[in-house]
């Protein structure tokens, strides 16, 4: 069994969005064995083709610039090369993240480009079970739980690797609470 801690960034714009589809532009991922050893890192930044230019809001927060995103692969490229740096085909696995919204941003990627989603169904909300675990009354956000925890938030928030490295750091305090039975 191995777990995939990743987070996704995605394109985005301040204020209303209702009216634009997100996309991946980042994928940040710690593959982990079932003992909690770390077995790679995994760091890319993806093109979109909706909206191929990042709105300013979406730069500041992310800290991905333009270029980033323009010498990047598209979607279905850079997800078959995760999926093999994953061990996805071989290896029983869970995709582990802060909150369900990268895996919807995942499904609605597929969708989009038209690619078989059934590798998410392993997916393990992170988010909701530590607020369960931690008897929360509303869930907290990756950072402030980072720093709940007692460790410091290495590197920039809001970027995939960061904050994948980052949630890393709480799988592993509490690697043997994770309810993986409901998934």
């Amino acid at each position: 069994m191995n777990y995939i801690i990743y987070d996704l960034e995605a394109t985005c714009w301040e204020g209303n969005t209702m009216n634009r589809e997100q996309e991946t532009i980042e994928i940040g991922a710690i593959l982990l064995n079932r003992f909690g050893e770390e077995l790679g890192s995994y760091n890319r930044f993806i093109k979109p083709i909706l909206h191929p230019y990042l709105s300013p809001y979406c730069k500041q927060l992310t800290s991905i610039s333009q270029d980033n995103v323009n010498r990047a692969k598209t979607f279905p490229n850079v997800i078959d090369e995760f999926k093999d740096w994953g061990n996805m085909f071989d290896e029983d696995y869970f995709l582990c993240s802060w909150g369900n919204f990268d895996k919807v941003i995942f499904e609605r990627d597929c969708a989009l480009h038209q690619l078989d989603d059934d590798w998410c169904a392993f997916h393990i909300d992170l988010k909701k079970q530590y607020q369960r675990l931690r008897k929360l009354n509303k869930p907290i956000g990756l950072k402030k739980a980072v720093e709940r925890e007692g460790f410091d938030f290495d590197g920039l928030h809001h970027r995939g690797i960061s904050d994948a490295e980052n949630l890393t750091k709480i799988f592993l305090k509490h690697i043997d609470a994770w309810d993986f039975g409901g998934a």
